[in-house]
């Protein structure tokens, strides 16, 4: 069992867990993901890693409230344990100096992109990282990206924090000042859609990081098939990264309303 260290609240419904995993945490780069299962037959529920500390030997998961299984997840306190806590898991992020990348995070879509902007710019990249929620409220982790990112650009849809708008309009403004070498777009399916279309009319190289439906993470049942220049990938094995040019997102979509 993986012990619970600390627990803060970035908001009503997403919760963040430093958890106790020395193995992983001396393992985990970039982009891999944990499974973590709360309960005998409870559900297996894949969580990247937002962040390590090989010291204290701990991961950071952040997890947001959305059904019964994650109800049960973020309702754990200090001192409880996962039953289960398998990882890493997935392929690394490919991290390279490029120039300027832009790395565009919505909502819970921030956990994962953390660990990402740090390599990025400890790569020697100019990093630009663009922040994207409903209200001020559900913006997480801004604190945590500022000390790595060149600069950070806010965007809400009701205006209640930085600029009023949405996550493109934040990435299209950079493009159009400046020469952008990659971008990064981590969040809901619909949003880093969008995020794809408009990188691809402006031909800047796009890598999205997946959030399928995941069994059991080993590439065997297939329930995050999706497909990448039409040919199938398993998002467990052969992701959570992806050329997000290639990726059929309506396809994906269809199949993550399977449980609605």
């Amino acid at each position: 069992m993986s012990k619970i260290l600390e627990k803060e609240h970035f908001s009503e419904k997403v919760v963040k867990f430093v958890v106790e995993a020395p193995m992983i945490a001396r393992a985990r780069k970039p982009g891999h993901f944990v499974i973590v299962r709360t309960g005998e037959g409870g559900e297996r529920i894949p969580l990247t890693i937002a962040d390590a500390d090989t010291t204290r030997g701990t991961i950071t998961l952040v997890i947001q409230e959305v059904g019964v299984s994650t109800r049960k997840i973020c309702a754990l306190e200090p001192g409880d344990s996962f039953t289960d806590l398998v990882g890493p898991l997935g392929q690394a992020t490919h991290i390279a100096n490029v120039g300027t990348v832009v790395c565009c995070g919505g909502g819970v879509g921030v956990a994962p992109l953390l660990p990402i902007v740090k390599a990025m710019k400890q790569a020697g990249n100019r990093v630009i990282t663009v922040l994207a929620a409903r209200s001020k409220e559900l913006i997480i982790l801004e604190d945590q990206v500022r000390p790595y990112s060149d600069e950070v650009v806010i965007m809400t849809d009701d205006g209640s924090y930085g600029r009023k708008g949405l996550v493109t309009e934040g990435v299209e403004s950079v493009i159009q000042r400046e020469r952008v070498d990659q971008v990064v777009t981590i969040g809901p399916a619909v949003m880093m859609k969008f995020v794809a279309l408009l990188t691809k009319k402006f031909n800047v190289p796009t890598m999205c990081s997946l959030n399928t439906i995941m069994v059991d993470g080993t590439g065997m049942c297939g329930a995050c098939r999706i497909s990448v220049d039409g040919k199938t990938k398993f998002v467990c094995i052969d992701g959570p990264e992806f050329d997000a040019h290639q990726v059929d997102f309506d396809e994906m979509m269809m199949r993550l309303r399977s449980y609605n």
